[in-house]
């Protein structure tokens, strides 16, 4: 029981860190900089950063929901 949980947790880890790299990679393409004024680009790296933890955590969340829904099916019957 407590392995399970504890593969549950890795996978659940492994997950996000994937995803966040996967959004900053994608987000590489994005001009954030062109939004703000000259100057702050201190503020521009930090939504940068935010807006990728946000979406990859997102992400994360909804595939492993999917693969926890996928995995209950079995209950179905």
């Amino acid at each position: 029981m407590l392995q399970s949980l504890g593969i549950h947790a890795l996978t659940g880890i492994m997950s996000h860190i994937f995803f966040i790299i996967v959004t900053w990679w994608v987000l590489q393409s994005v001009r954030f900089d062109v939004i703000f004024k000259k100057g702050h680009t201190v503020q521009a790296n930090l939504l940068f950063i935010l807006v990728t933890v946000a979406i990859g955590t997102t992400v994360s969340r909804f595939f492993l929901e999917f693969l926890r829904w996928s995995q209950e099916l079995i209950y179905l019957f």
